[in-house]
């Protein structure tokens, strides 16, 4: 079994937040393409449950996908930045509330076919509330939803955002407690 080989890649498109880059690749019976990629920075990720196995998550709309979900905060990690550092900003920023310890749950790459964009998903299970959101805009409103919830609002499209669904569910299968509540 042989790899693709990318030659080159040349950009197409840059701003601050994105790199759209135009590859040039030889596929492994030797036919050339060109193939797209989208270059972006890591994003971190923050999944904080509380004492009862609730998980704080945003109620926003996405104007992208015109679809409103349940999220997990999340942002993009500054160079150098370290990612649970990150993590723990981003869910400050964005629900008023300091997570205790960040601990990494795992790391994914949504679209490996065509981004770089990796996600690392840390999570704890202490954080306290120190006041309003500073970016009160990421939300319509801020919820804790019990963990024993997670597979039917994934069911019924409530959670839409492939790092939201692959974290809860994975700590939905972790914490059994939760399925007991």
């Amino acid at each position: 079994m042989s790899e693709w080989q990318a030659l080159g890649e040349r950009t197409v498109y840059e701003n601050r937040w994105v790199r759209v880059g135009m590859a040039d690749v030889v596929l492994p019976d030797g036919r050339h393409l060109d193939h797209t990629v989208i270059r972006l920075r890591p994003v971190a990720v923050a999944a904080v449950l509380n004492e009862h196995d609730e998980v704080l998550l945003l109620w926003r709309h996405r104007f992208i996908t015109g679809a409103w979900a349940f999220e997990l905060p999340s942002g993009g990690t500054a160079d150098g930045e370290d990612p649970a550092h990150a993590a723990a900003r981003e869910f400050e920023e964005e629900t008023g509330w300091r997570p205790g310890p960040m601990r990494l749950l795992l790391a994914v790459d949504p679209m490996p076919g065509i981004s770089t964009s990796h996600h690392r998903v840390y999570w704890t299970d202490q954080a306290r509330r120190v006041g309003e959101p500073r970016d009160a805009f990421e939300s319509t409103r801020r919820e804790w939803v019990p963990l024993a919830r997670v597979p039917e609002l994934v069911t019924d499209g409530r959670i839409r955002s492939a790092n939201t669904i692959a974290a809860l569910l994975l700590l939905h299968h972790l914490r059994p407690e939760s399925q007991n509540r």
